[in-house]
């Protein structure tokens, strides 16, 4: 009996994602898309790859996990490495002209600080791999923390791009590109959170995502959700008790989540997804994967209904389908599949998360089913 229970768990500890998602699919799709995304000039526009919200972001947060659900030591791929390799090249670019000179007026103040941002974030993930942060990861967060926003209604935040367009680069998106840095801050290795000198850039954020908190969509506030996870005394546990209540009450009876429940969006003529009721790939993947890392377990009923909805979504290219919500682009273009991108990395993130909380479930019923002498 234990050496059939021994082959039994041997077998099943191999990803479960082999019977229900494709993984290598998902993982060719984002690598390719990666590849475009390095060629595409606009993508270059500062001389380094960007690392954008819908693509670069949720790349660097699935990629890693997959190599090591598939068994690849290869390790990271060149698109990672162009990636990371261009966020510790512009921590000593402190001039937002220097790095972004085809941009006039306030925006480029605006995305120059979410570039900030997304710089430290990056570099704090990566530098977590060997638990110290690396002279730029240091130079890094010095820049992000001279660029707080020092007094007005933003005081503790960052300047982040408003180009009109949902769900990043909007006037609310100054709360999210926030809680990314709650988010940086959090997952900087051997306890930067801790620091002294950094306290009271600290208390100045988490006041503003205190205050902020009540107006902000629910897209938002799953990412200040995913950052309480990291970084301590962030989000109070009625807060988020309150998120999590939300996010189940507008959860769909498919298992998904439509795009509206995550916030009241522009309508736009051309691009019907912001007003759409049908669960939609990007909003049921965040709202996956923030759960998740709130610590909401997969076998809790609405997490394992909308971990079926992803793993029954994933069409036959490898990837989870998502509309912009704002333009209706060429077939063929790169930003075409900027939506798809984002839900196709989170999607991947939370399934990988769940797979590995299964595999490591049969992992502890095989030892405690091991005869004692």
């Amino acid at each position: 009996m234990f050496l059939r229970l021994t082959a039994f768990a041997a077998l099943t500890v191999v990803p479960g994602f082999c019977a229900d998602w494709n993984a290598p699919s998902a993982e060719q799709y984002m690598d390719s898309r990666q590849k475009e995304w390095v060629a595409w000039p606009t993508a270059m526009n500062s001389g380094v790859a960007c690392v954008s919200c819908h693509t670069g972001l949720p790349y660097l947060l699935a990629r890693p996990a997959l190599r090591e659900a598939l068994g690849e030591k290869t390790g990271p791929t060149l698109y990672e490495s162009v990636l990371v390799a261009s966020m510790r090249a512009t921590v000593i670019r402190t001039d937002a002209n220097d790095l972004f000179s085809g941009l006039k007026g306030p925006i480029v103040g605006e995305v120059y600080g979410a570039q900030v941002v997304l710089s430290a974030l990056v570099l704090a993930m990566d530098d977590a791999k060997r638990a110290k942060l690396s002279p730029e990861g240091e130079k890094s967060f010095e820049r992000l923390w001279s660029l707080q926003v020092k007094s007005g209604t933003d005081k503790g935040a960052w300047l982040w791009s408003d180009f009109d367009l949902d769900p990043w680069e909007t006037k609310d998106s100054v709360y999210y590109g926030a809680a990314l840095g709650a988010l940086a801050t959090g997952l900087a290795p051997a306890n930067y959170q801790g620091r002294p000198e950094i306290q009271d850039n600290l208390a100045a954020l988490r006041e503003y995502l205190r205050v902020a908190l009540p107006t902000q969509p629910l897209h938002n506030r799953l990412f200040l959700l995913w950052a309480s996870s990291k970084m301590r005394d962030v989000l109070p546990d009625a807060d988020k008790q309150a998120i999590l209540a939300e996010l189940w009450r507008k959860q769909e009876a498919d298992g998904g989540w439509s795009i509206q429940s995550l916030g009241q969006w522009k309508a736009r003529a051309a691009a019907p997804a912001a007003t759409s009721t049908a669960s939609n790939s990007y909003a049921t993947a965040l709202a996956a994967f923030t759960a998740e890392q709130a610590g909401v377990p997969p076998s809790q009923p609405g997490l394992s209904k909308a971990l079926a909805w992803l793993r029954s979504h994933q069409n036959a290219q490898g990837y989870w389908t998502a509309d912009s919500m704002n333009h209706k682009h060429a077939a063929g273009s790169m930003p075409e599949k900027f939506m798809s991108d984002a839900a196709t990395g989170y999607a991947t993130a939370a399934l990988l998360a769940a797979d590995a909380k299964h595999d490591e479930g049969v992992q502890q019923t095989a030892s405690s089913s091991k005869p004692r002498n």
